[in-house]
């Protein structure tokens, strides 16, 4: 390739990102995009100090870099970041050379890195559409993660309304349905605590369904204090409420939990200026007593040790084992 000679300000001008170099291989001027990748002024500096040949690999002084004149370079700068460019080498009419360089498919990264905008590059450099492309891109994707979220959120909310008793808040049967499989699936430990609550159809028929409706929001919250935030808690029915308890079948613990929750039921309810009166009839199942252990099963016996919390006299609990099971078949 011939050697040319080119005014410096109109260099500056169409390629913004060259070096022109000496015979001996030092920068004499920097383009004004060139001059922010090196964290030092660079007129003087020898260009191979300052980045490093990726390609072609056998340059080893400014004479080697000469005989690929023309032929696409790839190089590295020496200093932090470490960016990778692109270059081509230009002899020039009065000895040395101009490098003009570029970023390629760096150039997203190093915009942020240099702090580069539009005015840094020439007015027909394809990197302002690429940028624009990446930026374009960019926008889209923070859209489109966007929507995900919300999508995703609409889901959650969805699926928590499916699973949610509108009266009281808390869980409701199709939400045990989901929750029992897949505990007797993990093969763990839980337990199974039916509740009904005694007394209640008179307080609908002699208070009206607004006392009933605000006696099962304060049960709920009687419920909701007594128990994990892990737990399940749920309305099964009118007067209905079940628990479960993963990871929990201490018989102590779980009695204890049982006493507590029939004592604050006991207490008088207020409701516009009169009380209205329950109690609470418990019967508890464990996992490691039900055999086989399914679904059907273990609901099955903690309503059986219900009945007989029933059938004892009401505002009590009582835990279920094969005794119950037999007897009731026997009735």
């Amino acid at each position: 390739m011939s050697a040319v000679a080119i005014d410096a300000g109109m260099l500056d001008l169409i390629c913004p990102m060259h070096l022109r170099l000496s015979g001996t291989g030092h920068v004499t001027h920097a383009g004004p995009t060139a001059a922010k990748l090196v964290d030092r002024p660079v007129a003087g500096q020898r260009f191979l100090e300052l980045f490093e040949l990726i390609h072609p690999r056998d340059v080893r002084a400014f004479a080697d870099l000469m005989t690929h004149v023309g032929v696409p370079l790839r190089l590295r700068l020496r200093c932090p970041p470490a960016t990778r460019l692109k270059g081509l080498l230009v002899p020039q009419a009065c000895g040395g050379a101009i490098v003009n360089l570029s970023f390629g498919i760096s150039l997203p990264d190093a915009v942020g890195q240099f702090g580069l905008n539009s005015a840094d590059f020439a007015l027909t450099d394809l990197a302002m559409e690429m940028l624009f492309l990446v930026e374009a891109k960019s926008a889209a994707m923070a859209a489109s993660r966007k929507l995900n979220l919300r999508l995703q959120g609409a889901m959650v909310e969805a699926e928590e309304k499916a699973f949610t008793d509108t009266l009281t808040g808390l869980k409701n049967r199709r939400a045990v349905n989901h929750i029992l499989p897949r505990l007797i699936a993990g093969g763990g430990g839980f337990s199974v605590m039916q509740l009904d609550l005694d007394f209640f159809k008179s307080v609908n028929d002699t208070r009206g369904h607004a006392a009933g409706d605000h006696v099962l929001r304060e049960v709920a919250a009687i419920l909701r204090a007594e128990t994990r935030d892990s737990d399940c808690v749920a309305r099964t029915g009118g007067d209905e409420f079940l628990l479960i308890f993963a990871e929990l079948t201490d018989r102590r613990r779980l009695q204890d939990i049982a006493d507590r929750i029939i004592s604050r039921c006991r207490v008088p309810i207020p409701f516009e200026g009169t009380t209205c009166e329950i109690s609470a009839s418990i019967g508890i199942a464990i996992s490691d007593v039900t055999d086989p252990l399914t679904e059907d099963r273990i609901l099955g016996d903690s309503d059986l040790a219900l009945y007989a919390s029933k059938h004892a006299g009401r505002g009590q609990a009582t835990l279920f084992d094969p005794a119950i099971h037999t007897d009731a078949v026997g009735v």
